[in-house]
């Protein structure tokens, strides 16, 4: 499956580097405002998917397929829920390349670049997610969960890529490292509940990326508040 970049937002491109977007220069702005139309130009972004149900066990929550994803922080983040959704999503691997590139010449337009990325990266999930909630009328949702948040290892992730085929359907694969490959890319799991669920897991305060996350370092957040 594929979807198709048109236009990235170049506020939040400014925020991944670093740069309130009302304190950018002109310069800056039109530099942001170029490296993602390259971006969306270099992307070829293609996902999979796949939805099991669930069950909390002691130690983390088990797929119906009978993988367990261990930890106290997935198993509370997806608290009413009765299924999960596994995807997976790729910029491919052309966009790492234009990166390295650039960033050999450039070390300003390499980052720019690289925060184009990581922005289309986002909105490409953002997108994802629409259309899987589309396929679950009446549910509810908290936010997609990736390996490395809370305590959920990297080391799964080898095995969700397997779960969705992603070598052989996206292209997507893992190091040695538990690293992806293409970089620009992510493995999340979207959690299912018939029922609504609670504010918090819509906020910062229940969100898994908040001790690391680039919105609230530059003083703004995601617009889920």
């Amino acid at each position: 499956m594929s979807i198709e970049l048109k236009q990235l937002d170049t506020d939040e491109i400014l925020r991944y580097m670093g740069c309130p977007p009302d304190q950018a220069g002109a310069d800056l702005r039109n530099q942001a405002q170029l490296c993602g139309r390259h971006i969306c130009q270099t992307a070829r972004l293609r996902w999979a998917w796949r939805c099991y149900d669930i069950l909390q066990e002691e130690n983390g929550v088990r797929l119906s397929c009978g993988l367990l994803l261990p930890g106290r922080d997935l198993k509370a983040h997806l608290e009413g829920c009765v299924r999960a959704v596994v995807f997976c999503m790729t910029l491919g691997a052309a966009v790492d390349v234009l990166i390295r590139k650039t960033q050999s010449g450039d070390m300003l337009q390499g980052l720019a670049l690289d925060c184009a990325a990581d922005t289309a990266v986002e909105q490409g999930c953002d997108q994802i997610e629409l259309e899987l909630q589309a396929m679950f009328p009446g549910c509810s949702f908290p936010f997609r969960y990736s390996p490395g948040y809370g305590d959920l290892p990297l080391t799964v992730q080898g095995e969700l890529l397997s779960l969705l085929d992603a070598p052989r359907r996206v292209g997507l694969t893992a190091s040695a490292s538990h690293i992806l490959i293409p970089r620009k890319s992510v493995t999340a799991i979207l959690g299912v509940s018939d029922r609504e669920i609670a504010r918090n897991k819509r906020s910062c305060l229940g969100c898994p990326a908040q001790g690391g996350c680039q919105y609230r370092k530059a003083g703004g957040h995601c617009g889920l508040l």
